[in-house]
């Protein structure tokens, strides 16, 4: 009997457990809740009050053998308009949401953000830097929400295995969190802990949470097959490969790449560039998103980094088009407090470049240290590229930040050896909720070459600026704006050899808008200078003293139509102020219904005295005109079917004004020499449908259309009607990606 009675209590408690495991359905059922840490004190951020927000939020944490669960109950009265826009996977839209952010090792060096709509949309992103935030990551999560006359509700549950991670230390481990919501209607963003990602420090301040320690180990596997059809070139060809993820504890991972996907069913914006510096685009092949956080080695300047992986696959040095890959591997682990990372690609042929990176970060408390380094080695150029970087951040109290790095470069190719250095500090104070305080300093000597594997705009530089920032929160309550951020710079920059490039003082306000929009407003005034850059390695060119004045807007949905703004007005660089050049573009976006939308944007720019080398010391002075069109349409069926076609022309039609030669001295002097009128005709046309067959595998069907030519025909209206014939790339499309776990 009494045994009887003994497997009865056994088979109870079991079922008791089993029924209190938490479900992901969106419904908080407090039984499965039961013993999580319970969050209630959220306050807004935007605008950045401290004060509690004005409607209910509740979380709660839970750490379980699958993952860490959070549940979040949202209030939202019925005076505070509800979105009920869908979206797809990663949109960046104006909706009611939720975020959850985690920094697995607490040590603010890189968090995951993982972001749910209101209607059930997601989108994840990597958090490096303190608050850079990159779309281009994919992570398996869970995520269900329900929604009743109250507000809704979300469930997430985070998988262990999702990113690598330090091993505990004992029976729990510190992670860092961090939980917001975001009203559309009116941008209130509320959240716990109370710290915004426009401050300097936002990863590093996320609350230190003390949670049951569980590891999962996964294998995972996703072959990919493309058929093509190339109409413009004839024939159809069949592709290949498979992504391989490998984590046999939290503190490792393995992912490799055979014959990688290329990443045919993206297509970045359309770009003419006819100035000295390369244009940055991000990477959304699989591979080169996973785990790529602790490759994160910022020179601390715009998108200027050692490790760009674009390079990878990039445009073959023996001119041929863009190489192919025939494989990957990357290693990711941590041993106590340190973190490794290790990566190798080889692109296919005897000319293929192999590139590789090993990576190293040690916390130290209050300091970190790194190290960087890089290898690409080019066949076909006999060259061999070499680049060491150091970085080391220091949090000495809750309001300093000083971060600063120290990088090398050495090339090794016949008649063109060479080696560099670099260094770039910046130091953040936060003196109060109101004003802060940014230093900023860097050196990239006249050899340093990273570009290999990395991206750095320009070397020869020295630049120094001191920008200042207020926070104004106090705004009357009949005011169209909820907050504002001003930012006051002064900014100086020259050569190694000390000739003054740039010296500006900048004025922006960012604003935070009651209607839960976003605006911009910046004023550049610059002295005269050099442009050192114009003519590639010839004569420097002087220019005047000049000014710029731009703006920006976004405004949320209501009712049918919402839209974005962003414009500029300024001089130019050979008479200043004197012929006044200007760009505007207009984006408005009508919803058909919730899940369907269309949008239109027409842009404008009127660049007069457009300095476009030619050779030597040749430049051609042109009026330019460029007319872009954007529009397409999104269709969201659900939260696994979108439909997306996308349409980008852009025409450009330069008539040259003046023939210039830039002197000894700076001086641009009249020439006789032959120069040509310019015209460009781009297109860029996509459709896309992708069903999403379970989490990270995807079928697409995808038509590509585009093409890029110029010529001396400088009517830009005649060029605007030739991009619609333009046929350079024409195909459609198939790709199968399926992900199997073991």
């Amino acid at each position: 009997m009494r045994c009887r009675l003994a497997l009865f209590a056994v088979l109870f408690l079991v079922t008791a457990v089993a029924r209190a495991e938490v479900v992901i359905d969106g419904h908080i059922d407090p039984a499965e809740w039961a013993g999580a840490r319970r969050i209630a004190d959220f306050r807004d951020t935007q605008p950045m009050t401290g004060k509690p927000g004005s409607q209910p939020t509740e979380a709660w944490v839970m750490s379980t053998p699958k993952g860490l669960a959070v549940a979040i109950r949202v209030t939202q009265s019925a005076d505070v308009p509800r979105s009920r826009q869908q979206t797809r996977r990663d949109e960046d839209a104006m909706v009611d949401r939720i975020n959850v952010m985690v920094d697995f090792d607490a040590d603010g060096r890189v968090g995951y953000d993982f972001e749910v709509k209101s209607m059930g949309g997601v989108a994840d992103e990597v958090i490096t830097n303190e608050s850079d935030f990159s779309y281009d990551w994919d992570g398996r999560w869970d995520h269900a929400v329900s929604e009743d006359a109250e507000g809704y509700s979300v469930e997430l549950l985070i998988p262990w295995y999702i990113a690598p991670m330090r091993k505990a230390d004992g029976e729990t481990r510190t992670i860092g969190l961090y939980i917001d919501r975001v009203i559309a209607a009116t941008g209130e963003r509320m959240a716990w802990p109370a710290v915004a990602f426009d401050r300097g420090r936002f990863l590093s301040r996320f609350e230190r949470v003390e949670v049951p320690a569980y590891s999962q180990s996964l294998v995972a596997v996703t072959p990919y097959l493309v058929g093509k059809v190339d109409r413009a070139h004839g024939g159809t060809s069949f592709e290949q490969g498979a992504d391989i993820l490998w984590k046999p504890n939290g503190q490792t991972q393995l992912t490799a790449t055979i014959n990688p996907d290329f990443g045919q069913v993206e297509s970045d914006d359309l770009v003419v560039n006819f100035s000295p510096q390369e244009t940055f685009f991000t990477d959304k092949r699989p591979f080169f998103t996973e785990s790529q956080g602790i490759f994160d080695f910022s020179l601390l300047d715009d998108d200027s980094q050692l490790l760009y992986t674009r390079r990878v696959g990039g445009a073959a040095d023996d001119g041929h088009g863009a190489a192919d890959i025939a494989a990957a591997v990357k290693v990711n682990g941590s041993v106590g407090s340190t973190s490794y990372g290790i990566l190798t690609a080889q692109e296919k042929g005897d000319d293929g470049r192999t590139f590789g990176a090993f990576r190293l970060l040690q916390n130290a408390g209050t300091q970190s240290f790194g190290l960087l380094a890089t290898r690409v080695n080019h066949p076909y150029l006999d060259r061999d590229a070499n680049v060491l970087g150091l970085d080391h951040r220091w949090q000495p109290n809750e309001s300093f930040t000083l971060t600063s790095n120290v990088v090398g470069s050495k090339i090794d190719q016949p008649r063109n050896d060479s080696a560099g250095l670099g260094a770039t500090s910046i130091a953040f104070w936060e003196m109060n909720d109101v004003w802060s305080q940014q230093w900023l300093g860097m050196y990239f000597g006249r050899r340093l070459d990273i570009d290999d594997f990395g991206y750095l705009p320009r070397n020869d530089m020295r630049y120094l600026h001191w920008e200042v920032r207020q926070r104004e929160t106090g705004l009357p309550a009949d005011s169209a704006y909820a907050s504002h951020v001003w930012r006051y710079r002064v900014s100086a920059q020259t050569n190694t050899e000390g000739l003054i490039v740039r010296r500006r003082f900048r004025v922006q306000r960012n604003s935070q808008r009651r209607d839960g929009g976003q605006e911009m407003w910046r004023l550049d005034a610059l002295t005269a200078a050099y442009d050192d850059l114009l003519t590639r390695g010839g004569n420097k060119q002087r220019t005047p003293p000049t000014a710029k004045l731009s703006y920006d807007r976004t405004h949320p949905r209501v009712g049918r139509w919402a839209w974005e703004a962003e414009g500029f007005i300024g001089g130019n660089a050979l008479t200043g102020y004197h012929r006044l050049g200007g760009y505007f573009k207009f984006t408005p976006t009508y919803f058909i219904t919730d899940a369907f939308s269309v949008f239109a944007g027409a842009s404008y720019e009127w660049d007069p005295n457009w300095l476009i080398w030619q050779h030597d010391n040749l430049v051609g002075a042109y009026d330019g005109r460029t007319v872009g069109l954007d529009g397409g349409l999104n269709w969201n069926l659900g939260n696994k079917q979108e439909l997306r076609v996308k349409m980008q022309a852009l025409a450009v039609g330069a008539t040259l004004r003046r023939r210039l030669e830039i002197t000894p001295s700076g001086a641009a002097v009249d020439t006789d020499q032959p120069i040509d009128g310019l015209g460009v005709a781009n297109l860029g046309f996509q459709i896309r449908y992708r069903y999403e067959i379970a989490p990270l595998s995807n079928l697409y069907v995808v038509y590509n259309r585009g093409g890029y030519t110029d010529d001396v025909d400088d009517d830009v209206q005649s060029q605007f009607r030739r991009s619609f014939s333009l046929k350079d790339v024409q195909e459609g499309l198939v790709k199968v990606a399926y992900r199997m776990e073991f």
